[in-house]
């Protein structure tokens, strides 16, 4: 089964946007960081020097990034305990190829994302019709192949829990793909959403670039069902997370993040539902 991760990918390949943040590691809680590569963001699990668990994988060809951001953080030849996918869009999972070609460590994804895991099953080809901006018109390049990594991936547990991780539980928040999850933990009200809900207004190519800190739904050119992705936004919400880190955007915690999140959750129709679009009205 090794074999598996030496194919080519169309996931693999460079995509040539970035954003002033990329490079850039953001300590949100002493356990909990925040890694920018381009225009997303990955998060490690786990305080400094200690063990930990890498959450998506980036863009194409940041594998070596964040393997460096890793041994700065956790020490030379310092591996994850697990990987953890939000999701398996191109952008998170971009460089999950070459880390596994690295280290030989498990991945979880939630049961309905196994398809595009296990090289059965591409995605839908992004909207270029929906409202937006530049990114919109972009979106044609984005890969949507599946990869196949069937012999290191397994689901989630039915349960809520995650392998590595007893105080966190994973959370199902479809609606931006069918088995998209979030993680949250208690304790701190932590919150890691993914694409379920983001900071930055990814349809538009220079809030992007600069991010600029605005509340958003899921990128609208690869969400599919926007009747879920609302249902999952209000769930969120219900959970009163004090710091969260999405997969697009800077890091939010406080009065913002409580103020603007249950703005998004009243009034998603009007923030986040595209006014045209191939799954507007499904």
């Amino acid at each position: 089964m090794e074999n598996e991760l030496h194919g080519s990918s169309s996931t693999e390949r460079f995509i040539p946007v970035t954003s002033v943040q990329s490079g850039e590691g953001i300590e949100v809680t002493p356990d909990l960081y925040s890694y920018t590569t381009q225009i997303v963001n990955v998060c490690f699990i786990g305080g400094k020097g200690d063990e930990f668990v890498l959450v998506d994988a980036g863009m194409p060809k940041s594998g070596q990034s964040i393997i460096l951001e890793i041994e700065n953080r956790f020490g030379s030849n310092a591996r994850p305990k697990a990987i953890l996918l939000t999701h398996a869009h191109f952008d998170h999972v971009g460089a999950l190829l070459e880390l596994l070609r690295h280290w030989d460590v498990p991945v979880y994804a939630h049961k309905a994302e196994l398809p595009y895991l296990q090289g059965e099953k591409d995605y839908e080809r992004p909207d270029q019709t929906v409202e937006g901006g530049m990114v919109v018109k972009m979106s044609p390049l984005f890969p949507t192949e599946s990869i196949n990594i069937s012999s290191r991936v397994s689901p989630l547990h039915d349960d809520g829990s995650i392998p590595e991780l007893p105080e966190w539980e994973w959370i199902h928040t479809p609606g931006h793909t069918e088995g998209h999850v979030s993680f949250f933990r208690k304790r701190d009200r932590a919150l890691i959403v993914g694409d379920a809900f983001i900071t930055t207004k990814q349809e538009n190519l220079f809030d992007v670039i600069t991010q600029k800190l605005e509340i958003s739904g899921p990128p609208r050119y690869l969400t599919t069902d926007w009747k879920a992705a609302k249902k999952s936004v209000e769930h969120l919400a219900s959970l009163h997370p004090e710091v969260a880190i999405t997969g697009h955007g800077k890091p939010v915690e406080g009065k913002w993040l409580a103020e603007h999140l249950a703005l998004l959750a009243r009034d998603f129709d009007r923030i986040a539902l595209p006014d045209y679009g191939k799954y507007v009205d499904e």
